[in-house]
């Protein structure tokens, strides 16, 4: 299998100085700000008070500063945000437009990079993907595409959404989407030790009650992929909508129960195959 990269332009960074930086992110992120260190990155996101998604981020740290890479079309929002939540704390934020993203996937992406093949693995300024290892690394700044085959973000997306993997600016819908919906708990995107954070109440209980009714789905798309946020029915109802796609493959956020009873889902425009990726976990699995 060739290895691959992409660059994302629809991806920035942000950087994050100054002595006190892992105490002011530990009371705002989902994830353990402890487990960053040179040799290991991780998933997180910051949530709303009501426990709904606002961003999604990887964070990894250099040189002594950490370095978040989140959806670059509202890189500004997340500066101003975090900004209100800074206080007198001892940090410096700021933009870094000047360090690129790139994607890397394909067999023996990891030895390549010189990285074990482990969740967040971290040299420098490569990491494997801390969601899952099989979508492969993750690259901030320049790196020697010599022995990579040069692929677009489309293409990126499809092995991403293959494997039924969400993205903000993408699936996640801010101030609406639900974390457990979206798979973030398996997608190791939320510390269940840390202590309190934004949102986090709420995010317990959803957990401890049972209360995820819905869940993105990845689907395989026969016919025009349907528009973010079509409706999706089955035997006539409606069971969910839409989200992104590319090409044939894409998610939608699907009524759990409904996967249960026969029947196509449908369209206006397709026939949509939903299946359960091998790391997700259904409560009622079909």
């Amino acid at each position: 299998m060739t290895k691959m990269i992409a660059h994302l332009s629809h991806r920035g960074i942000v950087e994050i100085q100054g002595d006190d930086k892992g105490t002011f992110l530990q009371g705002l992120i989902s994830n353990d700000i402890k487990e960053v260190t040179p040799n290991h990155a991780i998933y997180a996101v910051l949530l709303t008070p009501q426990g709904r998604f606002l961003y999604d981020f990887f964070i990894s740290e250099k040189d002594g500063s950490y370095f978040l890479e989140a959806e670059a079309a509202r890189l500004e929002d997340l500066l101003k945000k975090l900004n209100l939540y800074k206080l007198r704390s001892q940090v410096i934020l700021k933009i870094r437009p000047d360090l690129k993203v790139s994607a890397l996937w394909g067999e023996g992406v990891a030895s390549s990079l010189g990285l074990k093949e482990e969740s967040g693995n971290a040299r420098e300024s490569v990491f494997m993907d801390p969601r899952l290892v099989e979508l492969g690394a993750r690259a901030l700044g320049e790196i020697d595409q010599q022995s990579f085959q040069v692929m677009s973000v489309k293409d990126y997306a499809h092995h991403r959404l293959t494997l039924g993997v969400p993205e903000g600016g993408q699936d996640l819908i801010p101030e609406k989407s639900i974390p457990l919906e979206s798979g973030l708990d398996e997608l190791h995107a939320i510390s269940w030790t840390k202590g309190c954070y934004m949102g986090q109440e709420l995010t317990a209980r959803t957990k401890y009650r049972g209360l995820v009714r819905k869940r993105l789905f990845p689907v395989t798309i026969e016919g025009d992929a349907p528009l973010f946020g079509t409706d999706i029915l089955k035997n006539d109802t409606s069971v969910g909508e839409m989200r992104s796609h590319s090409g044939t493959q894409g998610l939608a956020l699907l009524r759990v129960e409904a996967l249960k009873d026969p029947g196509d889902f449908r369209s206006e425009t397709s026939v949509l195959k939903p299946y359960i990726p091998f790391w997700m976990r259904v409560e009622d699995p079909v």
